[in-house]
């Protein structure tokens, strides 16, 4: 599976929301269950974006379903990033690739469950 990193903003419809429900987002991205994706991770950030959104696809026509849906049931604009590792950026690499990536294990935040 691939790696997608989203990059989320919130919509005024989106904060207003929020506002009212601060695991909205959270909740949203739980309940949407797009076949070939998987989320692992969702921070808040500082700065031009809200959220950041880790997601694993099998390719990119779920991502972009994916996206479609959680942009419109959670009141967000979606940058979609694939994220490569950097081991498959080198051309004249003789070497297993596989070797060259680096394995993440995110572990999820501390999240409150939805009440």
């Amino acid at each position: 599976m691939a790696l997608y990193i989203q990059l989320l903003t919130l919509t005024p419809g989106g904060r207003t929301e929020i506002l009212k429900d601060s695991h909205k987002i959270l909740s949203t991205r739980d309940y949407i269950k797009e076949p070939g994706v998987q989320n692992l991770a969702l921070y808040g950030v500082l700065g031009m974006y809200d959220y950041v959104n880790i997601v694993e696809a099998t390719d990119n026509e779920c991502i972009a379903r994916y996206s479609l849906k959680l942009g419109a049931q959670a009141g967000v604009h979606i940058v979609t990033l694939p994220a490569i590792p950097t081991g498959r950026m080198d051309p004249t690499a003789q070497h297993n690739l596989s070797i060259l990536e680096t394995e993440i294990t995110l572990d999820p935040p501390n999240e409150p469950s939805p009440a």
